[in-house]
């Protein structure tokens, strides 16, 4: 009834670098990529614009105007205007294509940010051979399914927001047997979902169970409080994405469950 995706084949539970580790270094950023992986992290969260030219970029907002010394819509500027931002004043945003060859043994959880960036993620994993390495997500299931249909392949993917919303309908009562049939069969590996939203808990134990149930793995985001950690660990959960790097390292340390990845010499 599910796929399986050799993006998940690692011993759990998953333990994601979000924006590279963002407590410890300036988001989006080679240092902080650079970070987590010497701490032995597998798996990088970030996240893809494309500038106005097609150049793809892990960087998280829709402007330029929160985390660089300069201003402006990502999606409306050409690259060599973009390149000359600094995340924090100091680091250079890097290009998702660069990010996928430096590091070709990690695997990486993108999120599509803006329909201007979904061929050029397409072309990007396809040049780096990164198939099995990705794992896509969006608040958009539109730009998911797009981008799905540009790669033209099967690629790790997780539930969009129409599909987290039916997963949560079903956990929360009997009856929707339907339902998780087709949520079963829709090609997603996982639900990747904050602990609530506007005020309403959405990963608790029935969440997790149903979602073991028809096959898909459960990532929680953003998470960084070492007690919200365990919590979510003793619920079975499959994955949690951190800016406390390290933090979430000595949690798994402690439970036994940290599996360090080592790069390929």
């Amino acid at each position: 009834m599910y796929r399986r995706y050799p993006f998940l084949d690692h011993p759990g539970p998953l333990a994601f670098a979000h924006r590279g580790g963002a407590k410890e270094n300036p988001e989006n950023t080679y240092p902080a990529f650079a970070r987590a992986v010497d701490l032995g992290y597998r798996y990088l969260e970030t996240d893809a614009h494309a500038t106005a030219d097609g150049v793809l970029l892990a960087f998280h907002d829709h402007t330029l105007d929160r985390v660089t010394d300069r201003r402006g819509r990502v999606s409306e500027l050409p690259y060599r205007e973009v390149r000359r931002a600094l995340v924090g004043g100091t680091e250079e945003i890097p290009r998702l294509e660069d990010l996928l060859a430096t590091w070709p043994d990690v695997r990486f959880n993108i999120d599509i940010k803006e329909a201007p960036a979904i061929w050029p993620l397409a072309e990007a994993i396809e040049r780096t051979n990164s198939y099995d390495r990705v794992c896509l997500t969006s608040f958009s299931d539109a730009r998911l399914q797009a981008t799905l249909r540009a790669i033209g392949r099967p690629v790790c993917h997780s539930l969009g927001p129409r599909g987290v919303a039916a997963l949560r309908t079903a956990s929360a009562s009997a009856g929707y047997g339907r339902l998780l049939a087709g949520l079963a069969r829709s090609g997603a590996a996982c639900a990747q979902v904050p602990m609530g939203f506007r005020g309403l808990r959405l990963t608790t134990r029935n969440f997790v169970r149903t979602a073991h149930a028809i096959g898909l793995q459960v990532h929680v985001w953003t998470i960084d409080d070492p007690a919200r950690m365990h919590e979510l660990l003793d619920m079975g959960v499959d994955g949690i994405m951190t800016d406390n790097i390290g933090g979430l390292r000595d949690v798994l340390e402690s439970r036994g469950q940290w599996h360090p990845h080592r790069a390929a010499a």
